[in-house]
């Protein structure tokens, strides 16, 4: 069966319009039915987060399950108080960096880690049938409350080099986005010692200040208070928390793919080696970066739920996407912006360098991307085969050249194509791309 309401990530459209409470209710249901036991039930800021939280947490209920209600709290925190409580499971409701009209429901398993592809058919397969335990009048489910952000932060203050951060008494800006890491990420900083200056850390689901998405365009605001309170770092977050993107004490925007390079390459020297997993669609920097370093890069679909799940398979030692979702597998095998942040403190603080001077040592590329109209998939990707047969056809078609790459990949939600194209030059990267749009007209006739 085709999936058609789970995606990527979990089950998201736009709140009260294509994720209804009925819809979230049913969602409860299936949860309790797949994965009885204790759940654990967590929301992002958004403003239609409460309403899908209570039906979730009724539908839970209804079919015998206890849920444990853990309030505002980025996803990754929902998916270690999952990992390390005595929850079989849990649901986040969170449209992660999707504008403020829609919401999203994603499963968590027993481990923290997001439901699986195959998990999530499952899942979908249980919905549509209805098929859900129903639990007499005097069997349903109770609600408890937890705190699963203390939990969270106790943990990933553990986890990092503390006192070298400490003795370095950063001066950091940290915007939240009004998302769930204004409970999270100032906490981690004040624990730290760090001299904090503060941007929108305070939830608020209309997102008044900007895009939830903490992309470059977004982020103008943090950039100059960098500047002008001289910090030695900035740092923004998304919704719900589950990525980071940085500034450097210049106030310049890092690239998120060099962020990943950057960290990967770390952790590459401190094993000694090992695996780095990552989406076909991740710069060439990054596998430019671990190879340098000893270490050997695999490509998996894009979608966080699979680079966990080669992660795991793999025994990485670190693994993220190009878009601020960076994996700490020592800590969780799941995106998580509030340990990004600690973990790029402590590189800084053990390395003795600021930012600008680490990145400057990963290997520049250009990147360019569009996309075409494409409603015959089946016909495009046997297309790519016959055009590109060397290609690595993970997810779409990746082609590697000696001086880049061209990625053409069908949408997963939309009727479209999309090309990447990534070179040393931008004069290439051009080239790589018309060479892209060239393939698809000749392959879609059009």
């Amino acid at each position: 069966m085709e999936r058609s309401l789970f995606g990527t990530n979990g089950v998201r459209g736009i709140a009260n319009e294509e994720l209804t409470a009925e819809l979230a209710l049913d969602l409860g249901r299936t949860i309790a039915s797949l994965r009885p036991g204790l759940i654990a039930v967590g929301m992002d800021a958004r403003i239609s987060s409460p309403m899908l939280k209570s039906a979730v947490l009724a539908g839970i209920m209804s079919s015998g399950s206890d849920a444990v209600d853990v309030g505002i709290t980025p996803t990754p925190a929902l998916q270690y108080y999952v990992k390390v409580s005595k929850a079989n499971a849990g649901v986040i409701v969170t449209a992660s960096h999707n504008p403020r009209e829609y919401n999203g429901i994603k499963f968590v398993s027993h481990d923290g880690v997001e439901f699986s592809r195959e998990e999530d058919a499952e899942a979908e397969r249980t919905l549509l049938s209805k098929k859900f335990r129903r639990a007499g009048w005097n069997e349903v489910g109770r609600v408890f409350e937890d705190d699963a952000n203390r939990v969270y932060v106790e943990r990933i203050l553990e986890k990092v080099n503390a006192d070298a951060i400490s003795e370095k008494g950063f001066r950091v800006v940290v915007d939240c986005g009004n998302g769930a890491a204004s409970f999270t990420s100032p906490e981690i900083l004040k624990r730290l010692d760090c001299e904090m200056y503060t941007i929108n850390c305070y939830p608020d689901g209309r997102f008044p200040a900007r895009l939830s998405e903490p992309v470059e365009e977004n982020v103008q605001e943090l950039m100059d208070v960098v500047k002008a309170v001289k910090a030695d770092i900035g740092v923004a977050h998304d919704g719900d928390a589950d990525r980071a993107t940085f500034v450097d004490e210049k106030g310049n925007f890092v690239s998120e793919d060099v962020m990943l390079a950057l960290m990967a390459k770390h952790y590459v020297e401190k094993n000694g080696g090992g695996v780095v997993v990552t989406p076909v669609s991740t710069s060439k920097c990054v596998e430019d970066a671990v190879v340098e370093a000893g270490g050997e890069v695999i490509y998996t679909e894009v979608g966080s739920p699979v680079v966990a799940k080669v992660m795991k398979e793999t025994n990485a030692v670190f693994g993220g996407e190009g878009n601020g979702g960076l994996i700490f597998p020592e800590h969780l095998l799941a995106r998580d912006g509030g340990m990004s942040l600690a973990k790029v403190l402590e590189l800084m603080a053990e390395e003795n360098k600021p930012l600008s001077e680490l990145a400057k040592d990963i290997p520049r590329y250009f990147t360019l991307k569009t996309k075409v109209e494409c409603r015959d998939k089946k016909k495009l990707l046997e297309g790519l085969k016959a055009e590109f047969e060397d290609a690595n056809f993970t997810d779409g078609a990746r082609v590697d050249f000696e001086d880049g790459w061209l990625l053409i990949r069908p949408s997963g939600t939309e009727p479209i194509a999309r090309i990447f194209a990534e070179a040393r030059s931008e004069k290439r990267a051009k080239e790589l791309l018309e060479l892209g749009l060239e393939k698809v007209r000749k392959i879609l006739g059009s």
